[in-house]
């Protein structure tokens, strides 16, 4: 078609074709994401997807608590962030 996409072109056509591709572009991943949900869905039902393993250990992060470290210690002996400590101690 020879069209060209520019702010600063004010062709009504290389308007339209733009909106369409973007519409079409956002329908198709919507039907990605769908098929994909249906996937993860069924995998679950028959036991193949259970997520990403667990990596730290909350009943050892509440000991070292319980033991008077605080939440950088307790990253540093065990290697995670101390977000994921928090999040393990809210648990």
């Amino acid at each position: 078609e020879g069209l060209t996409f520019s702010a600063k072109s004010d062709d009504a056509f290389a308007t339209l074709q733009l909106q369409m591709m973007g519409a079409f572009a956002e329908f198709e991943r919507n039907i990605i994401r769908k098929r994909q949900a249906e996937g993860i869905a069924k995998a679950k039902a028959k036991g193949l997807y259970k997520g990403r393993p667990k990596v730290v250990d909350d009943a050892k992060v509440k000991e070292l608590r319980q033991s008077g470290m605080g939440a950088t210690a307790i990253a540093k002996e065990l290697g995670i962030g101390r977000a994921t400590v928090y999040k393990s101690l809210n648990s």
